[in-house]
């Protein structure tokens, strides 16, 4: 079986290195003319994180991100609100793992090229067509060459070509109304130097956590996302939903004195960063199916959602580990694995992709920001403790459909 994947961002990538210790052989084709690692920081939870150890590859993450020991959630006025083990320290059999994005890719890039060689990689690849046979599927790309194989896998991200073609009149991403303002920096430790906090709700939020070692001992390389509500959810998102779109400085700074942590001065944190982003949050409604004949979607091309709960790139991560496998065991017939696939993994990530409409465990600060406005003294005058581990956990399971 030879199986084509189009984009070459972490889903991708992954996706090619599970293909490959299935048995089963796989080119990448990448519209840009190289691999540059873009981004700032993300989450891998440690489901994902077990995915990337079976293949080999936990040593070589944890030499490029952290391990994340605890979670803090905080009102936005400063004051904790609770505090979570994060990954080991939690009980699970991962740890978890913060990391730049784009070192990620990498370090994912790096293993495609050399587990399956330099050729498994086509950068200068821009899909503009595909048809398909009763036998395989012919891709069509902009530099005028072709290639055929037995499946074709749109792993193209929210603009994906691939599921334009499969749904031409879907339109737009849908934004929810909030933008995001993100960058990094390298930062003097605070906390436990392997702390995330999140300060504030739905409405307003900061998120700050380290995502590599700094240049000396005492610092990290840390990463800062702020989002804010300025939209409502369904109005044209406000310009492209692109990574790398710099953000406006007045934009920014009209809501970074919204927040007081405690921890850190994020105003200056922020002002120290050189490259600062701002990215609408879009997602796009669940599909009613992701496979048609030998094609089929994965990633974010399948289900992108709002950046909630890390569950972005660990889903694609999943979405990999199931359609390898389902290859594998059918690889007589790869139209019905697909489909097995999109059994198994289209309702799960549907679920995720409408709950994270709704908000993700910080749903937490939300609720003892609507009961104390203010601030407090004591969280427990505010809301029981049993009250704020139901809220985050019913997020954990929905999302993930596993206990801690």
């Amino acid at each position: 079986m030879r199986v084509m994947i189009v984009g070459a961002g972490i889903g991708g990538l992954f996706t090619a290195l599970r293909l490959h210790a299935e048995g089963i052989g796989c080119v990448v084709y990448e519209r840009g003319e190289r691999i540059r690692e873009l981004g700032v920081g993300i989450n891998a939870l440690p489901f994902a994180v077990a995915e990337l150890d079976a293949l080999g590859l936990l040593d070589r993450l944890d030499e490029t991100g952290v391990r994340t020991g605890e979670l803090v959630y905080t009102h936005r006025l400063g004051q904790e609100i609770m505090r979570r083990p994060c990954g080991l320290a939690a009980g699970f059999s991962h740890p978890q793992i913060s990391v730049h994005r784009g070192r990620l890719q990498g370090l994912l890039h790096h293993a495609v090229v050399e587990r399956l060689g330099a050729d498994a990689v086509r950068t200068g690849h821009r899909l503009v067509g595909f048809e398909q046979d009763a036998r395989a599927v012919t891709a069509h790309f902009a530099n005028g060459s072709e290639a055929r194989a037995d499946v074709l896998i749109g792993a193209d991200g929210i603009h994906s070509t691939v599921r334009s073609a499969l749904f031409p009149g879907e339109g737009p991403p849908r934004w929810g109304g909030m933008m995001l303002w993100r960058g990094a920096t390298e930062w003097p430790v605070y906390g436990t130097g392997r702390t995330m906090v999140i300060a504030g709700g739905n409405t307003a939020k900061l998120v700050v956590y380290p995502i590599a070692a700094g240049t000396t001992p005492d610092t990290r390389l840390t990463n800062w996302a702020i989002g804010v509500r300025t939209g409502r959810p369904g109005d044209p998102p406000p310009g492209e939903q692109e990574w790398t779109r710099p953000a406006d400085p007045a934009d920014l700074a009209a809501h970074v004195g919204r927040f007081t942590p405690d921890l850190f001065d994020h105003v200056a944190m922020i002002e120290s960063t050189r490259d600062r982003f701002e990215f609408p949050m879009c997602d796009r409604d669940p599909l009613p199916y992701w496979t048609r004949g030998r094609v089929t979607l994965l990633g974010d091309a399948a289900h992108p959602m709002y950046p909630m709960g890390s569950n972005g790139a660990g889903q694609a991560i999943l979405d990999a580990v199931n359609l390898g496998a389902h290859l594998a065991d059918r690889s007589d017939d790869p139209a019905e694995a697909l489909l097995a696939y999109q059994h198994d993994r289209l309702p799960a990530t549907a679920q995720i992709v409408l709950r994270n409409r709704l908000g993700g465990p910080e749903q937490v600060i939300e609720e003892v920001e609507r009961r104390a406005p203010d601030g407090f003294d004591r969280i427990e005058d505010v809301i029981d403790p049993s009250e704020m581990e139901a809220i985050v956990t019913s997020y954990l399971h929905a999302s993930t459909g596993r206990k801690p």
